[in-house]
């Protein structure tokens, strides 16, 4: 498989007070990639962060700030978190039906990584068109819990997609988010998932750093058996 492991720290559990000092003790713990969850309270009922703070965040790291646009109208943010550093950008299915291909050109003119994501009530094969394109994404973002608040527990019933997409797409970037840490990071990893964002399980734990390094080596121990 030609993939990477990345292990990206949800900074939604982080202590949002100290968020640049927060940032730093992940990367320091062996964290790959930040996430960052960017809600509008419209597509998703809570309310995050938006660009102003990932262009505050910025100015004190140079780590890949992985961004999760949880908005019912991402091209509208595709300007701002450009302007402010953003790194990857993954947008909804949902919700990019009617202008994905412009959307997705937009991104990658910004110098961001285009990714899509999708709840669990969406199929797989709503994403294909968006991964065969000829502007395709780079990542596709499989929400292992619906989407808008941490702390959910793992469906475990996602992973399906996940094999799927793996065996459709074999160097494909796939990422997984919601209820990830030590009790389900071998299911995901043996379902092919090897970007794994992971909240209060590496921020709540005793040892961030064992937490996250647990997780690194499941999924090289599983890239190695396929």
């Amino acid at each position: 498989m030609g993939v990477t492991p990345k292990i990206a720290p949800s900074m939604l559990s982080s202590d949002f007070a100290n968020l640049a000092s927060e940032a730093k003790r992940m990367l320091d713990f062996g964290a790959d990639w930040l996430h960052m969850d960017i809600m509008d309270g419209h597509f998703v009922p809570n309310l995050t962060i938006g660009a102003p703070v990932i262009e505050s965040l910025r100015k004190h790291t140079k780590a890949y700030l992985d961004c999760h646009l949880m908005v019912t109208n991402p091209i509208d943010y595709v300007e701002p978190l450009g302007k402010a550093g953003a790194s990857g950008f993954t947008f909804h299915v949902e919700v990019s039906k009617e202008n994905w291909q412009e959307l997705i050109q937009k991104i990658k003119l910004k110098g961001m990584r285009p990714g899509v994501a999708l709840k669990p009530g969406t199929p797989i094969e709503e994403v294909y068109p968006l991964i065969n394109s000829e502007h395709p994404v780079e990542m596709v973002l499989v929400m292992t819990v619906e989407p808008g608040f941490g702390g959910q527990k793992f469906m475990p019933e996602m992973m399906e997609k996940v094999r799927m997409l793996r065996n459709k797409y074999p160097s494909l970037d796939i990422e997984v988010d919601g209820g990830l840490g030590p009790s389900t990071i071998d299911v995901a990893a043996s379902a092919g998932a090897n970007c794994i964002v992971a909240g209060s399980s590496v921020f709540g734990a005793p040892e961030p750093a064992a937490a996250i390094s647990l997780m690194r080596k499941s999924v090289l121990e599983n890239q190695e058996k396929c």
